[in-house]
């Protein structure tokens, strides 16, 4: 690889997440946060989504002892079970359903957020228990392992974390540029205990298929970004080709199926480095590919099926490219988002992210064009089996730890998957991705006996509306008395036996905000 394309990766890694010298250690759990685990726990009386896809059913009891589901009553527990417990839940009327993967994190930049327990009590408070970060934090000596770790044994309050590890990052062996290095650097990954790879492309197709046949020979999993400045050489079928086992975002996938050209077209004046221009033309590679049902659209999903891949589309993180003006605007960010996050938010001709620096209708009109497409590309590959997995990428373009979970959620559903299908994307099969590379069935991921007690408890029916969700709930108005009411919200996360007041997790991130904001 040439010296100037592992420069160009290079600053790819480093632009998607700042170092994290800066960044706060996570503070031990505190003697409040969360109850349990429990010699016996029961959940009396929910509604319970399993997360396999099947229907919701209930009144069912879930009885939890320490950090398992030991046993599920439909009807109600009988008496003598009921015995002997130490903690009961009252989920009538209430749905139940299994713990929140996000299978696309960040954390640890200080500029946004400098105590990491910011990112991660929100990622609970909306019910998600396990994280993957790709990666958490960026460069050596950083804790993206020993927060892995304290998070394992419940020492901290947060999400339970699978690290990766950027391809050639955290190391000091220099480039992985030749097969050999790209083989060692794997292995040193694996032996300082990296769950997975997070590629960029810029490598040769050679250094790709080392890595990722090494990845596979440790049982690590692989996923991509498959940035404009290598996907000439590297697009998202020939990763796939290659042994990918997971796309993320939408890079890769138009250049993939470009109609008439080997190489998508840009303007004279195309600065990638610019990231107006970056993003601004990203929505222009929509009309460039060909059409959704055409044979080679078609021959592309099936290669994608065929290959056993997962799409995590992070519909969501691009979300604002729509519309700039209702992202700056959400509910949650005056008592949620830090003033520090939304002055990074701002436009910016640094910070990452920040590329809506003349943002045009012309630019949102691209982008919802763009969009229909990619909705599209997704639903064909989920409707044929393809698996898809929810990812938030957040703490970008207006896109706030948690929040921007849940409006991946909806995303998903507004590219025409079903809720029951949304629901599976975002439990068991973004669980299965993270544990096919070590060749296990994950231990969590739905509600059924002996699985871990990974649990999301649910005032109102998401499938109905998954606005629910959200820490600021949903406003409806009463219409026997005339009030408007915030209705939803989580009520319960409760993560390996563990059970977190959700509420009680919004009302210390709304303190770090307010505790910022005086500081100012």
């Amino acid at each position: 690889m040439t010296a100037w394309k592992y420069a160009l990766a290079a600053l790819a890694m480093v632009a998607t997440q700042p170092l994290a010298a800066q960044v706060e250690t996570v503070p031990a759990r505190a003697a409040d946060e969360g109850e349990g685990p429990f010699g016996k726990l029961l959940i009396r009386g929910a509604t319970v989504i399993e997360g396999s896809g099947a229907p919701p059913a209930g009144p069912i009891d879930i009885m939890v002892e320490g950090n398992r589901i030991a046993a599920l009553y439909p009807g109600g527990a009988p008496a003598a079970e009921a015995q002997d417990v130490q903690r009961v839940i009252d989920a009538k009327g209430m749905y139940v359903l299994p713990g929140f993967v996000d299978v696309h994190g960040h954390n640890g930049d200080a500029s946004k957020a400098p105590q990491p327990s910011y990112g991660y009590k929100l990622w609970l408070a909306h019910g998600v228990t396990t994280v993957r970060g790709v990666s958490f934090y960026f460069g050596p000596d950083t804790p993206d392992l020993s927060d892995a770790r304290r998070s394992a044994a419940n020492t901290i309050t947060a999400p339970r974390l699978i690290p990766y590890a950027v391809f050639g990052d955290k190391w000091a062996g220099g480039a992985p540029d030749t097969p050999t290095k790209a083989r060692e650097w794997v292995r040193w990954a694996k032996a300082q205990g990296y769950w997975g790879v997070k590629f960029f492309n810029g490598y040769s197709p050679a250094v790709f298929a080392a890595a990722f046949d090494e990845a596979e020979k440790q049982q690590m999993g692989t996923v991509a970004h498959l940035a404009q400045t290598g996907v000439a050489e590297v697009n998202a079928r020939k990763a796939v080709e290659l042994g990918l086992d997971d796309v993320t975002h939408f890079y890769g996938h138009f250049e993939s199926l470009l109609n008439d050209a080997a190489l998508p077209y840009y303007p004279e004046d195309y600065n990638y480095f610019d990231e107006q221009s970056r993003f601004a033309w990203v929505a222009r590679l929509a009309p460039q590919a060909v059409e959704p049902g055409s044979e080679r659209w078609d021959d592309y999903v099936d290669l994608l099926i065929e290959n056993g891949v997962t799409l995590s589309p992070t519909f969501n993180i691009y979300a604002a490219s729509r519309d700039v003006m209702r992202a700056r605007g959400f509910d949650w960010h005056a008592r949620y988002t830090l003033p520090s996050l939304m002055d990074f938010y701002a436009p910016s001709a640094t910070n990452h992210g920040s590329y809506y620096k003349d943002w045009t209708s012309e630019d949102e009109v691209a982008w919802r064009n763009f969009y229909a497409k990619w909705f599209a590309l997704t639903k064909d590959f989920h409707d044929r089996g393809g698996r898809v997995t929810a990812g938030s990428d957040p703490g970008y373009i207006y896109q706030t730890w948690g929040f921007a979970y849940i409006g991946e959620l909806e995303m998903l559903r507004e590219a025409g998957l079903s809720p029951l299908a949304v629901i599976r994307a975002a439990t068991l099969d973004g669980a299965r991705a993270l544990y096919e590379p070590l060749g296990e069935e994950p231990p969590m991921g739905r509600i059924a006996v002996g699985q871990l007690a990974d649990l999301v408890i649910v005032p109102e029916n998401p499938l109905a509306n998954l606005k629910v969700l959200y820490g600021t709930g949903h406003t409806r108005l009463n219409r026997e008395t005339g009030a408007i009411e915030q209705v939803g919200g989580v009520r319960w996360t409760i993560k390996d036996g563990i059970v977190y007041d959700a509420p009680q997790l919004l009302a210390d991130v709304a303190r770090m905000v307010a505790e910022q904001e005086a500081a100012r």
